[in-house]
């Protein structure tokens, strides 16, 4: 058995769970999110939480999928209470970013402006210029729009320029020496 799947999901107030023929409900706040749990791998849900169940002859294969479905659960209940968020930075001459309406605007030295248009549940933010917050209430989502938007110019590693996760550490080349 998997040490994760074993640990229970708490249910914060406010959040609803259901299990309909092997498809798990979850609302909350900020939205509703569903997705389909192996039938191998049960779903014990109470008052105020939920225990994911492994057969205890099960292969490695269900093990696995074991705390996998743990983990994608815990994930769907934080986000509709929560939300997710992922912070991007801009580092350029000229480079900006901007917000038109549901659109993300990017100057990052293309001879034209990069639109990345929202999908249904991601905002977008601008606190300055160079800063770019998404966030959502589905993980997956959040976390694939932040890496399209980043590999729109991927960063170079000798100035540093490009995009960038926040918490991202760039490790820059060392440039050309001077000749004798």
């Amino acid at each position: 058995m998997s040490r994760i799947g074993k640990k229970p999901i708490v249910i914060p107030a406010g959040v609803t769970v259901t299990m309909d023929n092997g498809v798990l409900t979850v609302k909350g706040a900020k939205g509703t999110l569903t997705r389909t749990i192996d039938s191998v791998i049960g779903c014990n849900i109470s008052a105020n939480e939920i225990v994911m169940v492994c057969p205890d002859n099960a292969s490695g294969d269900v093990q696995a999928k074991h705390g996998l479905y743990r983990a994608l659960v815990a994930n769907m209940v934080k986000g509709v209470h929560d939300g997710f968020t992922r912070n991007l930075i801009i580092n350029g001459v000229g480079y900006k970013a901007a917000v038109q309406g549901d659109k993300l605007v990017l100057n990052i030295g293309y001879s034209h402006p990069i639109e990345v248009v929202a999908p249904q549940g991601i905002k977008f933010e601008c606190p300055t210029q160079t800063e770019i917050v998404v966030s959502g209430y589905d993980k997956e989502l959040v976390g694939q729009v932040a890496a399209n938007i980043k590999a729109k110019r991927p960063v170079e590693p000798y100035h540093a320029y490009g995009v960038r996760y926040k918490e991202e550490t760039v490790i820059l080349k060392e440039g050309k020496k001077a000749g004798k």
